[in-house]
């Protein structure tokens, strides 16, 4: 049975059926899509970054200012005119070098210790068996759930026995490892050949001779990253050199700063200045880590 052929669609339909495709799609193109997400792509980033740098612009202008247009109103963005009486007064009424002393020291002195101590760690975790290696492993991981406001009172007495309060080390012994420390260096160095080890061992080096120039080379992103973690954790660390020292010679820069918040009134102006100061460090130690921050960072998750 054929098959009649169907009769051809007239013109006024033909342009019926194109009108309603044509109602059917987007008004825009795709290139337009596409530019109209980039700006409002662009709005938002704009807004989210302008919400992170603004209390540092604030802060900076604020450390520019009198007493007088600190406390104007409305507020000005830009002091007229500017004035450095507040930097100036860091380092005429609160000893400001030997604060910024205390606080360099403490902080290069755990960054060395505690990379040295958490790699150390980390790579006895990775690379040695021993009985019950994956259990001391888990018992050290859920030692995190630890908050570390459990753990001062008993490294307080302790220190107090060993006659280290108001000292540098009663400061440093606490942070010489991290539980993160370890996990990131195991992490890390789990990844590296053991054949490096073993020709290390065939040559005749110790394990310590291997640790030091087989595997702490190869670490050096993990490191970079956990250097920036620990040096930025011991900078702005507060509460426990407040419970730790009580000579204000021995005093870091948080604690020193916190000194500024008077009960009933404030210095904003020298407060402000003092927080710029603090934050420069760890400013400059990230804009030269950074690379290495991202690729330590990167590799220890993909390792």
């Amino acid at each position: 049975m054929s098959l009649a052929p169907s009769p051809p669609v007239s013109t006024p339909a033909r342009a019926a059926v194109r009108q309603r495709v044509r109602e059917r799609e987007p008004r825009f193109g795709w290139r337009t899509r596409e530019r109209l997400f980039g700006v409002v792509l662009a709005t938002v980033m704009l807004i989210v970054v302008s919400a992170m740098i603004g209390p540092f612009i604030w802060m900076f202008v604020t450390s520019l200012k009198t007493a007088d247009q600190i406390i104007e109103t409305p507020p000005t963005l830009i002091p007229r005119p500017a004035t450095l009486q507040h930097f100036a007064r860091l380092f005429d009424e609160l000893a400001f070098l030997r604060i910024f002393l205390n606080s360099l020291i403490v902080t290069t002195s755990i960054t060395a210790v505690s990379l040295f101590f958490n790699s150390l760690g980390g790579y006895t975790f990775a690379k040695f068996n021993f009985p019950y290696k994956n259990l001391l492993f888990m018992a050290l991981i859920l030692t995190m759930m630890v908050p570390m406001q459990v753990t001062m009172l008993p490294a307080f007495l302790l220190l107090k026995e060993l006659g280290l309060l108001n000292t540098y080390l009663g400061l440093i012994l606490p942070a010489m490892s991290s539980v993160f420390g370890i996990f990131l260096m195991r992490q890390f160095i789990y990844s590296i050949p053991d054949s490096l080890i073993e020709s290390g061992r065939l040559d005749g080096c110790s394990e310590l001779r291997i640790f030091w120039s087989i595997i702490l080379p190869q670490c050096r992103p993990a490191l970079a990253a956990l250097g920036i973690f620990t040096f930025m954790a011991a900078w702005q660390d507060f509460l426990f050199p407040l419970i730790i020292l009580h000579d204000e010679s021995m005093y870091t820069l948080p604690v020193a700063l916190a000194t500024l918040s008077g009960q009933h009134a404030t210095d904003w102006g020298l407060l402000m200045a003092g927080s710029l100061v603090v934050i420069l460090p760890i400013a400059t130690v990230f804009m030269f880590m950074q690379r290495r921050f991202v690729a330590g960072i990167t590799l220890t998750g993909m390792k």
